[in-house]
């Protein structure tokens, strides 16, 4: 693809939840494009809509209207069985709840084992367990410490670097990364963010990085798009978000960042 050719893509993307006086509007006729190889941050408050633009990207939510487009094709293609595995080969997410996304039974190799499900090539256990160390690894986590143990017995800032390594195992073409520091302590998420600039120059992977936090936002992103009540309100490069931004919610959004980050900014 063309560096400047958009990937992923929404054209009056709405999602409305409940009827009548019980409707609530999520997302409202909200237009972007997201190019290949960039970072670019969902940016809002809790209840803003922008996990609901996260899951119906990922294809686990129906528009109410609207479309979304992946390479220029209207995922409605990839609705249904081995379509729909063929889009999560290419479109895949990280959560804020890690530990949800693993299954509590299996150790950590075996849930990783589960990823070559998405993959075409057939390997053996060894090829398997070998591209698991160095997934691990990549994402600077032991895999003789983490291999045999289970999803309980590792922190959350383990258990997403091991969501990060699943990601460099499938490399998809796109990551929707929800929140994926907000569980995780101040000092731990710079490595995160990280290893989210390292999957995209690595993997040649464009990723949406959905937060509340415009920090965070302006230290991983190429683009800030400021989401408020189910509309993207102001959109821009982040440099110019931050530090020239002329909407009022997303002036708030900065005055609501801690001296602390303004500092680093």
């Amino acid at each position: 693809m063309q560096p400047n050719s958009a990937i992923l893509s929404a054209e009056g993307l709405t999602r409305i939840f409940g009827s009548g006086k019980k409707k609530v509007v999520a997302v409202d006729h909200v237009d972007f494009d997201i190019k290949f190889k960039e970072i670019v941050s969902l940016v809002g408050q809790s209840g803003s809509g922008k996990t609901t633009i996260g899951r119906m990207l990922l294809n686990l939510l129906k528009p109410s209207e609207g479309k979304i487009k992946f390479i220029g094709r209207n995922i409605k293609e990839f609705a249904k069985g081995k379509a729909r595995l063929e889009y999560w080969k290419k479109v895949q997410g990280v959560f804020q709840d890690p530990f949800s996304s693993f299954n509590q039974f299996f150790s950590i190799k075996r849930n990783l084992r589960r990823t070559f499900r998405l993959m075409e090539q057939k390997m053996s256990a060894e090829q398997k367990d070998a591209l698991i160390k160095q997934s691990l690894e990549l994402v600077n986590v032991d895999p003789d410490d983490v291999m045999d143990k289970f999803p309980f017995e590792l922190s959350g800032g383990q258990r997403q670097r091991i969501m990060l390594a699943r990601i460099f195992l499938i490399k998809p073409k796109v990551l929707i990364a929800d929140e994926p520091t907000s569980m995780i302590d101040a000092t731990l998420r710079s490595g995160i963010l990280r290893l989210l600039m390292k999957l995209r120059d690595a993997e040649e992977m464009t990723i949406l990085f959905i937060t509340h936090d415009m920090g965070l936002a302006y230290y991983v992103s190429d683009r800030i798009f400021v989401m408020h009540e189910g509309k993207i309100v102001e959109e821009g490069d982040a440099e110019e978000i931050v530090f020239h931004p002329s909407h009022p919610y997303t002036k708030k959004l900065i005055s609501d960042v801690p001296v602390l980050n303004k500092e680093w900014l």
